[in-house]
């Protein structure tokens, strides 16, 4: 009897440590509100061409520049960005991949859970992949962090059912450090979650015209 109350004693402990454990896990992930509180307080958009930003990045990253001035002094490729509120999340991916690690799946929900909150349904959103500096070239890294903001776009759309028309993803490689002073910091691989714009209002749809009464054919006379 002592043995079976000792293991049931064990078995219970057990589960307690692992609620805390699971606690803990859950806790590291942000919460909705904690990304909403980022989010809403837009107040004007910013004077950024996205097809035409993507071409810079892309064109800057395959540069053989003679006087590049290094990844801490690099001139920020979209400084304006740094006008809106911003969601930075810690997304795992697997090394070199836009493949999402399934530890990172609740956050990218919670993200999904704060763009439909009331406060954000009438907003676009950029999101922007980054990458470290490290030993590969601008120019891969620059297609990765592309790669990568497509990923969580796909998964926002398609799984979560996100409007595409609200997301705009946008890899900035190593164009646009978030620490410019520790290029090689892993805060440089965090994918950001900008407001971007305002949806623009639809228009209330005109009554449709009434049709036209129809003629009425004169009866035939019989004869």
């Amino acid at each position: 009897m002592r043995a079976s109350r000792f293991s049931t004693a064990g078995i219970g402990i057990a589960l307690g440590l692992a609620l805390l454990a699971g606690a803990a896990g859950a806790q590291t992930a942000p919460t909705r509100d904690d990304i909403v509180g980022k989010l809403n307080h837009f107040e004007e958009a910013a004077e950024v061409d996205i097809p035409a930003l993507k071409q810079q990045v892309m064109e800057r990253a395959k540069a053989r520049i003679k006087n590049d001035p290094g990844p801490v002094n690099r001139p920020l490729i979209a400084p304006d960005l740094a006008k809106l509120p911003a969601f930075n999340a810690q997304i795992q991916f697997d090394a070199d991949t836009p493949i999402i690690q399934p530890d990172s799946y609740q956050t990218v929900g919670r993200i999904a859970d704060a763009l439909v909150h009331s406060s954000l349904l009438s907003y676009t959103f950029l999101i922007v992949g980054h990458v470290e500096s490290n030993s590969k070239t601008r120019e891969a890294n620059a297609i990765l962090s592309q790669r990568r903001a497509d990923a969580i776009r796909d998964v926002l759309v398609n799984t979560f059912k996100i409007s595409t028309k609200r997301l705009h993803p946008i890899g900035l490689g190593e164009e646009q450090f978030l620490d410019r002073a520790k290029p090689t910091s892993t805060a440089n691989g965090q994918l950001q979650i900008l407001t971007f714009a305002k949806l623009p209002e639809e228009q209330p749809a005109r009554p449709a015209a009434a049709p036209a009464p129809a003629t009425k054919k004169p009866a035939k006379k019989h004869h």
